[in-house]
């Protein structure tokens, strides 16, 4: 089974999102033939490298909000966070573009097709951006990351750099984001299993569980048992030919 994850590290409701859904995976009985692949999403390309305000600020500028309506907000987030023994401190986060980082994780993915090193890398810039109150728009905290999550150090030099590699993984962060629109995904966490079925925003472990069972059941359909009248509590199987011979 397939499952494709769009989301950005600007996004606090990506790392909950992301968190629950994996607890559901690792809980369930056929991870090993589930393949993950995450997607790039940006909720604010406009944002310059660096932005001298707080989150607060941020959020109360671009999005026009009163402060008190934000932190209302990041108390929410918080709470929700802490449910899942996250920290977020909002107070921390250093407001960033998350191009450059997006560039970094596709590199990850070529060097790794598995994705697994990508995804090591996504949780760890999520727990920079929100935990750490590191710069994710700082290259030599994104190249140290890329190195403690397996990338090799040239290519992740490489890829937060100028040039026609960094210009490769910028197009492919841009196809991720022109897919979502395709798909019509507004927000993110977004994930879609199987290349049909899509559920929005950081659900319950339980929702992800329930959904990773019932796709995975559409997917591998099984012969139900007939109900047949005047047989309920009987032995109904009878002569039968196996792989070992009949009986």
């Amino acid at each position: 089974m397939e499952i494709d994850i769009w989301s950005d590290i600007a996004c606090p409701w990506c790392f909950i999102g992301l968190t629950r859904f994996q607890k559901a995976l690792d809980g369930f009985e056929h991870r090993d033939e589930v393949s993950v692949r995450l997607h790039s999403y940006q909720l604010d390309p406009s944002l310059p490298d660096t932005f001298a305000g707080t989150e607060a600020d941020y959020l109360a500028t671009s999005k026009q909000m009163p402060k008190a309506q934000v932190e209302q907000m990041f108390e929410q987030v918080r709470a929700a966070g802490a449910t899942e023994g996250l920290v977020l401190d909002f107070d921390r986060v250093q407001v960033a573009n998350s191009g450059r980082a997006h560039r970094l994780l596709h590199a990850a993915r070529v060097e790794d097709q598995q994705g697994d090193t990508m995804h090591r890398l996504k949780m760890a810039l999520l727990k920079a951006h929100f935990t750490d109150g590191e710069s994710t728009g700082d290259p030599e905290v994104l190249v140290r990351l890329a190195v403690e999550a397996g990338l090799e150090e040239d290519a992740a030099r490489t890829a937060v750099g100028d040039g026609p590699v960094a210009e490769k993984l910028d197009q492919a962060v841009q196809n991720d984001i022109n897919l979502a629109g395709q798909l019509g995904i507004q927000g993110v966490p977004f994930f879609v299993l199987a290349n049909k079925y899509g559920i929005s925003g950081a659900q319950p472990a339980e929702t992800f569980d329930q959904a990773l069972h019932q796709v995975w059941d559409e997917l591998h359909p099984r012969v139900q048992p007939l109900a047949v009248p005047g047989l309920e509590g009987l032995d109904a199987t009878g002569p039968s030919c196996g792989p070992d011979g009949c009986a």
